[in-house]
């Protein structure tokens, strides 16, 4: 797109329309704003070019906290905090990243090795996109782009999956024609992430974050994953969706995610299997006094955790199907409950003085009463809650927990329909 074509959207309000599909109503003049800046920004640093835009929202867990790295169900929402970047293709096969507030990124591509020193960086997950593509006979090349996220960082809205996504769509785009599923997008993420970035993730966020609008994933077998979408909208049923951020640093916490894939896979080796997936609970039962002896009490306990979560999961899927709030919110309380005491999960014994996420849970709980749930949202240990507030209360809430949390702590979400997407 050139810029005029875009100037010429704006002064005829075309642009409105297109962003409709991908933010709230209320939020479309600001988007508008976002947009416009976003095309001064790249004008005023690359000159006067042709560009593309691209969007990659970010994604709420709804259900099956940490069943993915297991083989087990989910349902994710994408929601509409994203993360938008403006590009255009170079020839000189380097990538050029700009983020405001950060250094600029810059790969050659023609080394896609994985760089010692590079790990828990936006450059590792550059390089290690383009050598996910080039390894499945794709097409890389280099190209430039400035980008901007709403998407927050901690907030476990996943915003690392956001930027891969973001990536793999570029690359997608550029130079294969967009041919590229947004599942295969996912997965290569997912190895990027893994690989290069250097951190053990699941496959959830990177497919809800690909895929859009509410959709159930079964990794019963990884390589295939079966999505389906939900059509339900929870503030059709009276109630705002929102997370909650408690505060604290995911930075030390690397070794707390691992332990729990590790814990539940140790488990299962010891059972005869890769994974968790497809024990019952008589099965742990049975070998219990093997499985506390070898593997410890709390991969016991998350083992059980896992094999009733990832029931729960295909449960709410039922209830929303269904329509069935109350059910759907029987079954949050209960995963909240589970990752509390089984999954352990939302505190982390590296620093017992501060339990943001216990916290917010406890007077959340308090305000709510019998109506409305909460539970842990994403990985845990530090971060966010994710809470379904009567539409009523929402005012009453937020000042509640900002007096606390501080300003600005709340963020209400809405799901979004479309995924990763080349907006313009």
């Amino acid at each position: 797109m050139k810029k005029d074509t875009f100037d010429t959207m704006l002064e005829n309000k075309q642009l409105e329309g297109i962003l409709s599909e991908y933010y709230p109503e209320n939020e479309i003049p600001q988007q508008v704003d976002r947009f416009s800046a976003l095309a001064k920004d790249f004008g005023s640093k690359f000159g006067d070019i042709d560009f593309s835009f691209f969007s990659t929202p970010g994604r709420t867990e709804l259900g099956g906290n940490h069943t993915d790295h297991n083989h087990g169900c989910v349902i994710a929402g994408s929601v509409q905090l994203d993360t938008l970047a403006i590009a255009t293709k170079s020839d000189d096969n380097k990538v050029e990243l700009v983020s405001a507030g950060y250094p600029s990124v810059i790969v050659d591509l023609d080394n896609l090795d994985v760089v010692k020193g590079e790990q828990e960086t936006t450059d590792s997950l550059v390089r290690g996109l383009a050598a996910a593509f080039k390894k499945h006979g794709l097409e890389i090349g280099g190209w430039k782009a400035i980008t901007t996220s709403k998407v927050p960082g901690g907030s476990g809205l996943s915003s690392s999956a956001a930027i891969e996504v973001l990536i793999g769509t570029i690359f997608n785009h550029f130079y294969n024609n967009g041919k590229v599923s947004s599942v295969e997008i996912a997965k290569m993420s997912q190895w990027a992430e893994n690989v290069y970035f250097g951190k053990p993730c699941g496959l959830m966020d990177q497919v809800a974050c690909a895929h859009g609008g509410i959709v159930t994933i079964d990794f019963n077998d990884p390589s295939q994953p079966i999505i389906n979408s939900l059509n339900f909208s929870f503030r059709k049923a009276g109630y705002c969706l929102m997370v909650v951020n408690t505060g604290g640093s995911h930075a030390d916490l690397t070794d707390e995610y691992a332990a729990v894939p590790g814990e539940m896979k140790s488990v299962a080796k010891l059972l005869g299997q890769e994974v968790l997936r497809g024990l019952k609970f008589q099965d742990i039962l049975e070998n219990s006094v093997k499985i506390r002896e070898n593997c410890g009490d709390r991969a016991f306990l998350r083992t059980i955790h896992f094999i009733n979560e990832n029931e729960r999961a295909k449960n709410k899927a039922k209830a929303l199907e269904n329509n069935d709030i109350k059910r759907y919110f029987e079954l949050v309380k209960e995963s909240g409950n589970s990752s509390w005491k089984y999954l352990q999960n939302c505190m982390t014994g590296k620093d017992t003085a501060h339990q943001g996420i216990t916290t917010a849970l406890a007077i959340t709980q308090e305000f709510l009463g019998y109506d409305g749930a909460s539970r842990v949202h994403g990985g845990g240990f530090a971060g966010t809650i994710q809470v379904y507030i009567p539409s009523q209360r929402v005012d009453d809430y937020v000042n509640l927990m900002e007096k606390v949390f501080g300003e600005g702590s709340v963020t209400p979400l809405v799901v979004r329909a479309k995924g990763t997407s080349k907006v313009l």
